[in-house]
């Protein structure tokens, strides 16, 4: 596995918050690269510490946090797995106060802020949240100029680093595993592993589909709302996204019910057994894994849009809608070289008439295919995005 550091798209967001935030917290999966690049920014700064709060002797430093921090004025505190140790952020709010000035603080945590709830009620008007995500293509892309390695392998560091496809799929095999029978616990939910590992598996079958709460939980045996917070868990530790459906005020009927991705198309591919990319061009899954794979991009590339899919009732479907205000773009998805695209789509731009509308496909370069209509590879998000926003 190459030791390469590969630079990270938020790293300057990151630092320019802290200028300009007394904390920063930077959330996102266990082993998405949280330590690596809160460490590449930690030695910039003339004074800092690093504390790992999986590591007893570090936590063991915090036993009286406020004496800890008070001799560490003026340095940047870099907190890794906060979740841990939830019970900090009461301190920390005084700290800061006392202490007055930004870049106190970086934070990393493997639970959503929703799931760390004592951060955004402590710290509200301190801190500010940035997700960190596994690789999104075009930080990866002058590494390794082969969009099949990263779309078969996910953008898991260890796993698409790998030095095989075979190395990865180890890795990702353990990553669920380890997620299930040791972070799940560690997060204080009383879950049996078994129960959440058939749901997630049962997800990887329904990715890219619309929800089905009652059938979901008549298959597990337990009831809808029990489903709803297991749903709920996942979404919070980042594995899967629930993606609402759009609520615009058109005169259609239109569906309800979210649609749900397992959000790293490595871990998709390991929870349906597919180890080759060979597999995966052969499974039924396979639009449905370019899908959430663009989708992944283009949410971390678009990150003040606000997301949904909008499908009426008569089947009229868009994949993304993405909203600011009364701005709307479009987005469709075709897993092939030579993307058509149907009646559906077309009756869907008439319906929505956004100011533009892009086609995701695993092509080489850009072309238009009508008046603001374009094809578009992965490689060229990042940039649509700058000149869009």
């Amino acid at each position: 596995m190459t030791t390469d550091y590969i630079e990270r798209a938020v790293s300057d967001k990151i630092t320019s918050y802290l200028a300009n935030f007394p904390a920063v917290a930077i959330l996102g999966p266990r082993q998405v690269g949280k330590s690596t690049l809160a460490k590449k920014i930690v030695s910039g700064w003339s004074k800092a510490i690093y504390l790992d709060l999986e590591s007893a002797p570090d936590r063991q430093k915090l036993t009286n946090p406020e004496i800890f921090f008070e001799r560490q004025k003026n340095t940047l505190c870099c907190l890794d797995e906060i979740q841990r140790v939830p019970d900090l952020f009461p301190a920390l709010r005084g700290i800061i106060d006392r202490n007055g000035g930004n870049g106190q603080f970086l934070i990393l945590g493997s639970a959503s802020r929703d799931l760390i709830r004592q951060s955004s009620e402590s710290l509200a008007g301190r801190i500010i949240f940035v997700e960190l995500s596994p690789f999104i293509y075009q930080e990866v892309f002058n590494h390794l100029q082969d969009i099949y390695s990263y779309w078969l392998r996910g953008g898991f560091p260890r796993s698409y680093l790998a030095g095989s496809d075979d190395l990865s799929f180890t890795w990702r095999e353990n990553f669920v595993q380890t997620f299930l029978e040791r972070d799940i616990p560690q997060l204080g939910f009383q879950i049996p592993a078994e129960t959440l590992g058939r749901l997630w598996n049962m997800c990887s079958h329904l990715h890219g589909q619309i929800v089905n709460l009652s059938s979901l939980g008549q298959s597990l045996g337990v009831s809808h709302t029990t489903i709803r917070s297991y749903l709920d868990i996942l979404s919070h530790t980042f594995m899967i996204r629930l993606l609402q459906p759009f609520s615009g005020n058109l005169k259609k009927r239109l569906i309800r019910s979210p649609k749900i991705y397992i959000r790293d198309s490595g871990i998709l591919h390991t929870l349906l057994g597919l180890e080759t990319f060979e597999d995966v061009l052969g499974h039924h899954q396979f639009g449905a894994s370019w899908e959430g794979l663009a989708i992944e991009n283009i949410l971390q590339s678009f990150t003040r849009w606000n997301p949904s899919f909008y499908r009426t009732s008569d089947g009229t479907e868009l994949d993304l809608v993405l909203e600011k205000g009364t701005r709307r773009l479009v987005f469709e998805f075709r897993a092939s070289k030579a993307p058509e695209l149907g009646r559906g789509f077309w009756n869907s731009i008439t319906e929505l008439e956004p100011e533009a509308a892009f086609v995701i496909a695993p092509v080489d370069e850009s072309y238009p295919v009508a008046k603001n209509v374009t094809v578009v590879p992965l490689k060229q998000l990042q940039k649509i995005a700058e000149n869009i926003s």
